[in-house]
C-alpha cells in the first residue's frame, strides 16, 4: 500500500462526468486498488508499513475521549501527565 495522498474519487473529474452522464468510473470497478482480486504483495524480505495509532501527535484531550472519558478539566489534565510520562506507550495502550 502507498503512503502517498491521493484525491478522494468522489472529488475526481471522472466522477463528475460519471454523476452527470451516468458513465462507469473504472476505480469503482476495479474497487480503486489492491484487493483480493488484484492483491499488492511484498517483495521477499521487505517489511511491511505498519501504521499505529501513536504515528500521529496526540491532544491530552484526544487522549482522554479515546479512553472513554469526558474532556473534562480533570481527566484532560490525567491523559497530559500520561503522555510527558508514558509518550506513545499511553496511546498504544488505548489505540492500537
Amino acid at each position: 500500500m502507498s503512503d502517498e495522498i491521493r484525491q478522494p474519487l468522489e472529488e475526481t473529474p471522472e466522477v463528475a462526468d460519471a454523476i452527470e452522464d451516468d458513465v462507469a468510473v473504472d476505480a469503482f470497478i476495479t474497487g480503486g486498488g489492491a484487493d483480493s482480486d488484484s492483491p499488492e504483495f511484498l517483495q521477499p524480505g521487505e517489511e511491511p508499513v505498519v501504521r499505529t495509532g501513536a504515528d500521529q501527535p496526540w491532544d491530552p484531550e484526544d487522549l482522554a475521549v479515546a479512553e472513554g472519558r469526558d474532556p473534562t478539566p480533570a481527566n484532560v489534565e490525567r491523559a497530559r501527565e500520561e503522555l510527558e510520562r508514558d509518550g506513545a506507550a499511553a496511546i498504544e495502550r488505548t489505540v492500537p
